[in-house]
């Protein structure tokens, strides 16, 4: 079985591996496996999006799921090296909140949670995973959680009003 954090870099894309899943089907001549990758996928400046790919082998999975998370990047509202404020994300049973943080903390989150944040572009971030530990729902959670992600500006903008 493959690992289960890998990461590369094609162009300007970044893809992380979080998980490898293996199915077997049972044949008449034995067992018959197939994998399914789940990647997250970013640019490293605020665009991030997650694709999940099913193959025989495990690099094909992975490049089906690389070609699916490129389709479904979407932006993420990203504040210098960090995020505006504080946002909680759900997907299924897992819950992941997002807390901003100062410049030097460094990326203070799980495998899954912090392969959505790097490949956003964050850099200084600390969060808390709730419920499940699935690392399938915790990115889902976390690229959930990045989407309700609003800027000042953004928020001014959309009420007609200045917060400043």
């Amino acid at each position: 079985m493959a690992r289960d954090s890998e990461s590369s870099s094609r162009g300007e894309i970044i893809d992380k591996v979080v998980k490898i899943r293996r199915c077997a089907a049972v044949v008449k001549g034995g067992r018959r496996f197939s994998f399914t990758a789940l990647v997250v996928v970013g640019d490293g400046r605020g665009r991030v999006g997650w694709g999940y790919g099913k193959a025989n082998e495990v690099p094909p999975a992975v490049e089906k799921a690389v070609k699916d998370g490129t389709r479904n990047m979407a932006p993420v509202a990203v504040q210098g090296s960090s995020i505006p404020h504080t946002v909680l994300g759900r997907f299924g049973a897992a819950s992941v909140k997002l807390i901003p943080a100062a410049p030097g903390t460094g990326v203070i989150a799980g495998m899954a949670v912090r392969a959505v944040c790097e490949a956003a572009g964050i850099h200084d971030i600390l969060t808390k995973s709730y419920g499940s530990n699935n690392p399938h729902n915790l990115a889902k959670a976390a690229i959930a959680a990045l989407q309700l992600l609003r800027t000042q500006s953004e928020v001014e903008r959309l009420r007609g009003v200045s917060l400043s």
